[in-house]
């Protein structure tokens, strides 16, 4: 850009100048124009040089515009800025031209205009923006915000073209926020918009971007708006790819940078889908903070800086090398031009968030020289100068170096142009890397870093430990979380001399951890606060001290001028060659003990292991595969690979291999059966094919263990308690069906293993969605990849979720902490897409659907566990640790072997452990490592371990003497692999041995060298290598797959293995690749994890425990608790035995297909095929695409036999087992040990186990998988036991951040919630989180499982859902009544034939003998009612019956809910939420109260009643014309003639109800119009209008309150009658005829819920099941009644009460005379003259009934239709507490129903309770008293006359009816055993009472309301003549005498 004009004017240049300065002087207000000559000729001289020098290597911070170029650190400004600076001092204020006063009221908010509008990118992105035609969208930076993007309209003509050309002079924009138009000066504009420049306004310098809309359609960033000519600085090397490829780089993951994400301070949505392919140069850089400072400003951190660029985290800038040579371009930096495959086609058009690292290759030098920069300087600055910020650490917010977005406010100012002192400044040598083989990385300590330059892609600067030194940012509340207060902060000096004591104790082959330092520091301010005071004299003399501890692997120097200095040397001598090198220090520790500046210092890191593991660490893992990729595909790896084309003993490796080829002549070793020296031909071998003994084929049993159990349990509890909760999160009421969709992360082997566990557990046919016979095909349905195809499968599984609002779907999202990228960071990474599963599981959708919860499960949940979680605390399942397990297993059982098991095996001091490190691995990568500084250590790593398989196998077979460069960990697992299948009885089943290398193109390479060497070596039927990659599916050889068909007894001929764990019983070596596992089940046979790849770069507590995860599984008990006995040779194998668990009925399913014996009895010993984890397999039979029936090939009949079978053959699965020979020394090592070689392995086999063992049955033994690591990882998962700490005192997970420099240990026992609680205060997530914007609330349907890795997860979460189903339910069904009716004794031989017609005739129902006794159950304890065909005994059982006193608990019956039932309070569903629910708050006051007062000739009064009347129910009734006053409720007439109206007014009794009662008939009303009135007592009014807002109430007098249900049907039937006159008188004036008004009403209790219509069955159908039922709705039974024929002519019809014995019993009549109660349709007309006894309590309908039929009307039972009764627990008026009126007593005894009457005058304890309630209550227990004569005695009844009250019963009632003209029974020649008179009125009379005989000794009870009335009518009824009475014979209820007690007297028959 600078060099094409060297001092020669050139037109376009000129014209620009000259356009600068006319503009300059049109607007300032300083007449003085700058000089045009001046611009254009203060240029510097071009540096000579190549472009393609200058390449940058910058990483992923954002780059600047073109213009910025770098220069020690100061911008290249305009000369217009330059002239303000030198004009105006640093303290005046700004020029006054643009202080312009800002009008009054206006807006002066950063980020919005005047008006107020939000104009920042971010807010703006989605809003819709007119922009008129010829306008461009632009973005303009404020110095103010410099991290936003304020979102401009901007005339076209006024912005330049590509080539930076065009650009009319002037502007023309308008304000997108308010919409003002017509600006047309920037300065003006700029006012608008609040830029609030101290410079002067220019549209070059402050319009930065296009804005573009992304695929998604958002508004984003786009390419930088090319002001000047760019053409001129575009190289050659045509670097700018129009594809933005998503190169990462060098940022460090402290910084942020995980997978590929920018971490630079912006990485917002606004990121460049960068529009042009135009190069931007740029050097280094952060988006820029507005033009003044080039250089990166660490100290003005912002709010909105989601991270900080502080320190080019690692500095890696080519200096003057040339090109793309193998050295030049820093090893560690990914071409961008090096595209790996098609990214992001078809996905998204632009990525979002990927860095424009394309277009940031091209560099031109610095414009010009900045005016202040002092010309004395005596440096000569070349042009690479590259600055490296200074790091002050006091004004850094805390967060800065994490990248995490920091509280303060920008602090302006502090970084102002300063003159650069020659020491600070630091050349880095040429040839630094290739002359000292190390590249030094400087960690940052305390104080400024100098700038570098020269070849600053030699070194990296790394802020590992910085926030470390920064505990004096600590909050308080930190400090005081940690028991510290501000005056315990350590000092600067103190901090040094620690951070030298840790380095000095670091041991060789460890690096320096930022988590390790943190703890000692924090260990120091709690030990001493303060700490000791160092003078600056003292502090080199204690730090030289401390240092000489470390025996030369520290190194202190002390400056005295600055950090540089010190920096400078140490490079310099670093660079002077090979003669220093001897005696390298690792560490060199550097402290500047300047007086005006205090001390600093920082580290140089100069150990090779140490500086390549520490710059290699800063690299996310996408980074480094990257890495890795760019190393393989440039041809880097050339001189490894050449190294490994020979042999350890220096052979042409190639050469020997086909040498050995030849020799075999096509013969092949023996797979199976034979020795490894033993050859048999390729076709033979081919063909042979493993011994298979039928019955012991492998058949799985699906079981659900205890655990799982347990905790599907508490995932249930988790749901309901949300449910409960109050929030209405979650109706559970509202759903009927359970669906789900399981995403799991993009694995196609985890889709079929997850496929295959739906399908096995039978899960779809539990939860109704499939049926047996498609489940099996359909299971592959419910489980969704994280790929490019999951948008279109949500968005079907949200339409469902949207269609089908009664289901309740459950989203599981399965290893959910896999990529938690946010969708907007996310983009094509290393070939995988990335942020998906933020956009499925957090997308708006998900998040509001009522319906679905999300279930989040993982196994290292610590990502999901921030500040920012979206999960509550109180919605996480932790998986039950083991100690709490102990006792929950039987010893025979497996136990769980996990990660912390692997840690405390190395305790257990056995010769092999489970857990090892490869050292003499290790001792040979270190010195490739030093040979090869350029390549990653994982490409060198990976070599290496290809070399040692390939001559581990040559050693085995054609060269023996390779033996000794084996290592003897490499050598024993290969031996292993191949020998084992020759074993004796393993029927050629052998191990799996698992090679983890995380990089596809190493792992590709691997496969194809560890395949060729093998079939060279004629091994090919052996062993299988497989690539195990996510993105593909397996792919065996057929031979292989034949071989696992037989073991299987798999008739499918198309079967093949689809998952890990299909390959049970195959020896294999898997090659894993991916850049994480994703959780994929591993089989049985699993023995070896080969971890050795892993090293340093996986310093995060999950990336490591993910790898060990591998291995994790159940192992047999004994193994894991006395590993020294366990480690025995092991027996047999086999599957664990598995017992069935009778675990209620939570277990008991139906068998479903795929789980064949679910329910086996005893234990099917299996051999082999198991899960890795047993549970979380769900010990699946791998048959993935066998039909279901061949899946289960032996049946639990032949179990026995089975076991035999399984114990003939050796359990081959020498599922990671020790050598199976019997004599061996205990060992969980290779076949014998790793020296001695296979031959003693194959003599010691140990003997058949069918003569070893029998015929017992022995559960095989499981031990646990060894795993190999490298010495990094191996050290922090022994960190329990060893010096080091272990990997749970990591940071958690790449994408999150410590929340705090400090903070407390972490201790291995905080497990669960406490360990989440600790992660979600100390961690945040970072910027390319998923969580990092989440809401401030977490989400209520939002659930987390966590469990260890391979625990069994999977079938706990299928359990859950089938649990959940259950409960719902369980929710919808109901308890009902279930009670058959006592039936008549004797058939009644004279019924006529059933009358089998719709509706009952009328004369034959007269024909009909009414049933007087009340045969209901609920009668059961009343008094049976006498007839004449009363059988002569009484049933024995009355006597036991009548002394219990609890009462015997009714017998119910759970019934699914139909669409027709009546609902309660609970019940929430669209179509009813209008009939129950009220709308709006104001409905409450619509409701009308009325009153309605009518005389009642019963009470002898008025009554007042209150009507309630909503606004909508108003139309039922007639107002007078002023519209206020009620005068009747309306009645339809017999002739309306309406399908859809229901005649009948429904009135329900409810008392304590308000939420149980089933009040809501809207459905039993299949939603048809009808009048339901609920009738309250006057104080529960105000609950039933709370509840029930849309019902018509009907209140009850306050002196009803304490009465029985009698008053409430008193009044209802006295309340119809009246209203029916009034009704007959209204329509009357209109011409109807008073008998045509509809005189019914329908009485019905608050308990009824369903009806059902029984059909008789027809003669040719079975008589056993005698007639059928079907669900029909309370319309339906109504319509039907009332549609009966002469139906005014009945006084009463009702139907039956069902029971589940009335479906045996056919109908032998369909109607019936009988009681009729609980739902009742009742004609007011008829029974005008019987009223229900208002005093009633119990029995009032008993009473009635009576009344009616000796009235001589009818009743009529609908016998075709039955009524469903709910039991109700509450409410109901079931019972009086009867308690003492005063309560002197503090807890009184309980008052038995003998003490609830006392004689008149007494001093008893009176009780507060009607007299009424008592006196019932009284006769009901204690009437045997009263008349002994009666009890148990049928033949003579006690008369009762004109009512029926229950005197127990065993005791029978006579009724007779005193009333002229009623029909009674015929008493002739009846003997009574007693009399009662109750109440009588003046219808009795003495001479009624003569026609009737008594027993002699016959008793006599009379009631009257009060004493002196009981006097009266003994006189009137002149009782005294036949019976004798005596004074103490009298008696009354326990009240007293206010609330008016009943009083009784008795006497006896004389």
């Amino acid at each position: 850009m600078g060099n094409s004009y060297a001092g020669q004017l050139k037109s376009a240049r000129f014209e620009e100048a000259l356009h600068n300065s006319i503009e300059a002087s049109l607007r300032s207000s300083n007449g003085d124009p700058q000089p045009i000559f001046t611009q254009l000729y203060l240029d510097p001289e071009p540096y000579p040089g190549n472009m393609e020098d200058m390449k940058p290597k910058a990483d992923l911070h954002r780059r600047e515009p073109p213009s910025q170029e770098l220069m020690n650190g100061h911008s290249s400004n305009d000369l217009e800025e330059l002239e303000d600076d030198d004009d105006s001092d640093s303290s005046s204020p700004p020029l006054p031209y643009l202080q312009t006063p800002v009008p009054d009221g206006c807006c002066t908010l950063d980020g919005f205009c005047q008006a107020g509008k939000d104009l920042r990118l971010v807010s703006m992105a989605t809003e819709p923006i007119e922009v008129p035609a010829g306008f461009e969208l632009v973005g303009a930076k404020s110095p103010s915000v410099p991290e936003h993007i304020l979102v401009c309209a901007v005339d076209r003509r006024f912005l330049p073209d590509e080539n930076g050309k065009n650009a009319l002079l002037g502007f023309s924009g308008n304000c997108v926020g308010c919409g003002e138009k017509g600006f047309r000066y920037f300065t003006e504009f700029s006012n608008h918009i609040n830029l609030k420049l101290s410079t002067q306004p220019k549209k070059q310098k402050h319009l930065k971007y296009y804005l573009v809309k992304s695929s998604q359609g958002a508004l984003c960033k786009g390419p930088l708006i090319c002001w000047k000519d760019c053409k001129s600085r575009q190289f050659s090397s045509s670097a700018s790819t129009s594809k933005p490829s998503s190169s990462s780089s060098l940022s460090s993951k402290e910084n942020g940078g995980t997978s590929g994400h920018s971490s630079s301070p912006f990485s917002l949505s606004d990121s460049p889908p960068t529009r042009v392919t135009q190069a931007s140069s740029v050097f280094f850089g952060s988006q820029d903070l507005s033009r003044d400072c080039s250089f990166l400003k660490p100290l003005a951190s912002t709010p909105g800086n989601k991270t900080l660029p502080i320190v080019p985290t690692a500095l890696r800038v080519n200096g003057p090398t040339n090109g793309l040579g193998v050295d030049g371009r820093p090893p560690l930096l990914s071409p961008s031009q090096v595209s790996l495959g098609p990214q992001g086609q078809g996905y998204r058009t632009a990525d979002l968030g990927d860095s424009p690292v394309s277009s940031a290759m091209n560099s031109g030098p610095p414009k010009k020289r900045h005016r202040s920069w002092h010309p004395n300087s005596l440096v000569p600055v070349p042009p690479t100068a590259i600055p490296v910020p200074a790091i002050r650490p006091i004004v850094c917010s805390p967060g800065s170096v994490l990248g995490v977005s920091s509280p303060q406010a920008p602090v302006p100012g502090v970084i102002q142009p300063q003159p650069v002192n020659a020491g600070d400044t630091v050349i880095v040598p040429d040839n630094l890397l290739s002359s000292s083989g190390v590249r030094p990385v400087i960690l940052i300590g305390h104080g400024t870093l100098p700038y570098f330059y020269g070849n600053v892609g030699d070194i990296v600067v790394s802020p590992l430990l910085v926030s470390c030194y920064k505990s004096s940012q600590l909050t308080e509340k930190t400090l005081e979380t940690l028991g510290l207060n501000s005056s315990q902060l350590l000092c600067v000096e103190t901090m040094i001399l620690l951070t030298l004591q840790y380095l000095a104790r670091l041991g060789s082959e460890q690096i320096p951890l930022r988590e390790e330092l943190e703890q000692i520091v924090l260990k120091a301010m709690l030990c001493c606060p303060g700490g000791p005071a160092i003078s600056p004299t003292q502090l080199p003399w204690l730090a030289r001290l401390e240092a000489s501890v470390s025996g030369g692997s520290v190194q202190v120097v002390v400056t005295h001028s600055s950090l540089g200095e010190g920096i400078s040397e140490s490079l310099r001598s670093l660079s002077e060659g090979p003669h220093h090198q001897q005696c390298l220090p690792t560490y060199v520790v550097i402290i500047c003990a300047s007086k005006m500046t205090g001390n600093e210092f920082c580290v140089l890191v100069l150990g090779k292991y140490q500086a390549r593991a520490l710059a290699e660490g800063m690299l996310t893992t996408n980074e480094f595969l990257k890495e890795i990729s760019y190393e393989l595909i440039t041809g880097k790896v050339s001189i490894l690979a050449s190294h490994f084309k020979t042999t350890s003993l220096g052979d042409n490796l190639d050469k020997q291999l086909v040498r050995y080829q030849r020799r075999r002549k096509g013969q092949v070793i023996q797979p199976f059966q034979g020795d490894v020296t033993d050859y048999i031909h390729s076709q033979e071998a081919a063909s042979m094919s493993p011994p298979s003994d039928r019955a012991e084929l492998l058949t799985k049993v699906f079981q659900i263990y205890p655990t799982q159990l347990s905790v599907a349990r508490s995932l249930l509890s988790q749901v309901c308690s949300i449910a409960d909760s109050g929030t209405q999160n979650l109706d559970l009421g509202r759903f009927c069906k359970v669906d789900f969709l399981v995403l799991v992360p993009p694995s196609h082997i985890l889709v079929h293993q997850t496929a295959q566990r739906i399908r096995q557990s039978g899960v779809l046919v539990d939860l109704g969605i499939e049926d047996a016979s498609s489940a099996y095909q359909k299971s592959d349905k419910y489980v969704v990849r994280l790929d490019g195809d999951v948008h279109a499968k949500m968005e079907a599984f949200m339409r469902k979720v949207k269609q089908n609002p009664y289901t309740l779907f459950v989203l599981i999202h399965d290893n959910s902490h896999v990529d938690l990228t946010s969708a907007l960071s996310g983009s094509v990474c290393h070939g995988e897409l990335q942020g998906l599963a933020d956009r499925v599981v957090n997308c708006q959708e998900v998040l509001d659907a009522m319906n679905l919860l999300v279930l989040q499960v993982s196994c290292f949940p610590y990502t999901l566990q921030t500040r920012q979680s979206r999960i509550s605390t109180h919605n996480e399942v932790h998986w039950p640790s083991k100690e709490s397990l102990q006792g929950v297993q039987s010893p025979s059982d497996l136990l769980y072997f996990g990660l912390r098991d692997y840690s405390r095996s190395l305790q257990w001091g056995v010769a092999s452990p489970i857990l090892r490190c490869d050292d003499a691995f290790e001792k040979m990568v270190h010195t490739l490592l030093e040979r090869h500084p350029h390549l990653h250590s994982m490409v060198i790593r990976s070599y290496l371990l290809i070399q040692q398989y390939t001559e581990a196998m040559m050693a085995l077979t054609s060269s023996p003497s390779l033996r000794d460069h084996i290592t003897p960990e490499t050598l024993a697992m290969v031996e292993d692999l191949i020998n084992a299948p020759s074993r004796e009885g393993s029927q050629g089943r052998g191990h799996m041995l698992l090679v983890r290398v995380p990089s596809l193109q190493l792992a590709m390479l691997a496969r194809e060298r560890l395949e060729d060497v093998r079939d060279k070596l004629g091994l090919q039927l052996c062993f299988a290598v497989l690539l195990g990659s996510p993105a593909t599916e397996l792919s065996l050889h057929r031979n292989f797959t034949n071989r696992l068909k037989a073991w299987r007894g798999c008739e499918n001929e198309d079967w093949v293995p689809h998952t890990y764990e299909d390959l049970e019983g195959l020896p294999c070596i898997v090659i894993l690749t991916g850049k994480d596992p994703l959780g994929e089940t591993f089989p049985r046979s699993l023995k070896y994890s080969d971890l050795r790849l892993i090293d340093s770069s996986y310093l995060t507590r999950t990336a490591l425990e993910q790898e060990v995860g591998l291995a994790c599984t159940y192992v047999s008990m004994g193994v894991a608790q006395d590993p020294k006995k366990a480690m025995a040779p092991r027996e047999s194998e086999g599957e664990k035995a598995t017992t069935s668990l009778n675990e209620g009925d939570e277990l008991e399913r139906p068998q479903s297909n795929g789980s064949a014996a679910t329910r086996a009895s005893g234990s099917l010993a299996e051999n082999g095929v198991s899960s890795s984890d047993v549970a979380d397999s769900f010990q699946k039979p791998s048959t993935s695409s066998c039909p279901p029936e061949g899946a289960v090939t032996s049946d639990v009949g032949t179990v026995t036999q089975g076991f035999k079978q399984e114990c003939d053959s050796l359990g081959s699965q020498l599922s990671s087992n020790s050598s199976k020979q019997s004599k061996a020394p205990p060992s969980l090592c290779s076949s014998s040990s790793s020296s001695a070689p296979s031959p003693s392995s194959s003599s010691t086999q140990r003997p058949s186990q069918s003569t070893q063992y029998g015929r017992e049955p022995k559960p095989a033994r499981v031990s646990p998988r060894t795993v190999i690591m490298s010495r990094a990882a191996y050290n922090l998962l022994a960190g329990e036991s060893g010096s080091q700490l272990s990997s749970f005192s990591l940071l958690p997970h790449a994408d999150v951040a410590w929340s705090s420099p400090l903070r407390p240990l972490i201790t291995p026992n905080l497990q669960g919630a406490d360990q989440s609680m600790y992660y979600r205060q100390w961690t945040v997530a970072r910027q390319h989180h998923a969580d990092y914007e989440a809401p401030p609330v977490p989400h209520p349907r939002r659930l987390l499982l966590s469990g260890p890795p391979q625990v069994g997860k999977t079938g706990a979460y299928l359990q859950f859902l089938r649990i959940l189903f259950r409960m719902l339910i369980r929710l919808l069904e109901v308890d009902v009544y279930d009670e058959e009716e006592s039936e008549e004794e004797e058939e009644t031989s004279e019924v006529t034939t059933p009358i089998n017609t719709q509706w009952p005739d009328i004369e034959e129902v007269r024909k009909l003998p009414f049933d007087p006794n009340p045969r209901d159950p609920k009668f059961r304890k009343a008094s049976p009612v006498y007839t004449e065909k009363m059988p002569k005994c009484l049933k024995a059982d009355f006597k036991q019956e009548g002394e219990m006193q609890t009462p015997a608990k009714r017998e119910t019956k759970s019934i699914r809910l139909s669409r027709f039932a009546a609902h309660n309070a609970f019940h929430h569903c669209e179509q009813c939420h209008h009939y129950c629910e009220a709308g709006p708050a104001t409905q409450l006051s619509e409701c009308t109260f009325h009153a309605f007062t009518f005389c009642s000739s019963m009470l002898g009064e008025e009554v007042q009643l209150q009507f309630v009347i909503p606004k909508a129910k108003e139309q039922h009734f007639v107002f007078s014309q002023q519209g206020s006053h009620l005068e009747s409720m309306r009645l339809p007439l017999f002739s309306t003639k309406d399908p859809a109206l229901l005649k009948s007014p429904i009135f329900t009794p409810t008392t304590g109800r308000q939420e149980h009662g089933l009040l809501n008939i809207f459905h039993a009303m299949e939603g048809a119009t009808h009048l339901h009135i609920l009738v309250v007592k006057q104080f529960e009014m105000p609950q039933y209008r709370k509840y029930w807002p849309n019902h018509i109430l009907l209140v009850l007098p306050a002196m009803f309150n304490n009465a029985g249900v009698g008053a409430a049907r008193f009044l209802i039937k006295e309340l119809s009658y009246h209203n029916l006159e009034l009704e007959r008188n209204r329509l009357e004036e209109q011409g109807v005829k008073r008998q045509d008004v509809w005189p019914f009403i329908v009485m019905m209790d608050d308990s009824c819920v369903l009806w059902n219509s029984h059909q008789p069955a027809d003669c040719s159908e079975t008589s056993d099941d005698g007639s059928t039922y079907t669900n029909v709705s309370l319309k339906m039974v109504l319509q039907h009644m009332e549609t009966t024929p002469k139906i005014s002519l009945y006084a009463m019809c009702g139907t039956r009460k069902w029971s589940s014995g009335l479906a045996r019993k056919s109908t032998s009549q369909l109607y019936s005379r009988c009681h009729l109660h609980d739902f009742v349709m009742l004609n007011v007309d008829l029974t005008q003259n019987v009223q229900y006894d208002l005093n009633r309590y119990s029995c009032e309908e008993v009473d009635f009934n009576l009344r009616v039929n000796s009235s001589g009307l009818l009743l009529c039972r609908f016998n075709c239709f039955s009524l469903m009764k709910k039991h109700i627990p509450v409410g109901g008026n079931k019972d009086f507490l009867v308690k003492p009126k005063l309560m002197e007593i503090e807890n009184p005894a309980l008052i038995s129903p003998s003490q609830y009457v006392c004689a008149p005058d007494s001093e008893q304890t009176l009780l507060d309770a009607p007299a009424q309630f008592l006196l019932e209550r009284f006769l009901q227990s204690c009437s045997h008293r009263l008349f002994p004569k009666a009890v148990q005695n049928r033949n003579n009844p006690v008369l009762s006359i004109d009512s029926y009250l229950n005197i127990s019963p065993e005791i029978s009632v006579c009724y007779i009816n005193s009333r002229p003209h009623s029909t009674n029974l015929n008493h002739q020649g009846l003997l009574f055993s007693g009399l009662l008179l109750y109440l009588c009125d003046s219808f009795v009379v003495s001479g009624l009472l003569k026609k009737f005989r008594f027993l002699k000794g016959a008793t006599l009870c009379v009631i009257s309301q009060d004493r002196s009335s009981l006097r009266q009518t003994i006189v009137r009824l002149e009782l005294e003549d036949e019976w004798q009475f005596r004074l103490r014979d009298e008696f009354q209820t326990a009240n007293c005498s206010e609330d008016r007690p009943l009083f009784f007297l008795t006497g006896r028959h004389v």
